[in-house]
């Protein structure tokens, strides 16, 4: 394995792991997995900027792109500023609730109970709709009749106008 294909799979695991940690209640591994995200996004700026071994300023065939550095510093300063904030936030509700797992209001039940009703009437229109297979059609009475009937009709008229 190469040092690019080691970085590469070191990225997809901490990508992985930070999204499952971020997918928690608990507001710890969720600040935990934004770290795990920021680090891998490090890695993939990393991987990014160029061949390993290169020198980051002045490779083998000129000048390496600064855009990738500057990328990296800036990921570095937004991941320190939001796990900054979100350690604001569970410091803020232990001392509040003593626990820093967020758990479900009245608000959020009752919308998980009506997409729920929304869910079973929906289920019940598809069950309705599948039990009529007649061919009919808003526009005209009776069954739907192909398009190239109709065309023949018009055809027809037209030759026979002056």
């Amino acid at each position: 394995m190469t040092v690019s294909t080691a970085l590469v799979v070191a990225m997809a695991v901490l990508y992985a792991l930070g999204v499952f940690s971020m997918l928690e209640r608990s507001l710890t591994r969720v600040l935990i997995g934004f770290l795990l995200v920021g680090n891998a996004t490090n890695l993939l700026l990393l991987i990014v900027m160029g061949f390993p071994g290169v020198a980051p300023f002045y490779g083998a065939e000129g000048p390496s792109d600064p855009l990738p550095q500057a990328l990296m510093l800036t990921a570095i300063v937004i991941t320190f500023a939001v796990s900054a904030f979100l350690l604001a936030l569970i410091y803020r509700s232990w001392q509040l609730g003593e626990a820093d797992t967020v758990i479900d209001d009245a608000d959020d039940q009752a919308l998980r109970e009506s997409a729920e009703e929304t869910e079973d009437a929906l289920e019940g229109e598809e069950e309705d709709a599948e039990e009529e297979d007649e061919e009919t059609t808003d526009f005209t009475e009776g069954e739907a009749a192909p398009v190239t009937a109709v065309m023949d009709e018009v055809q027809d008229e037209t030759r026979g106008a002056p």
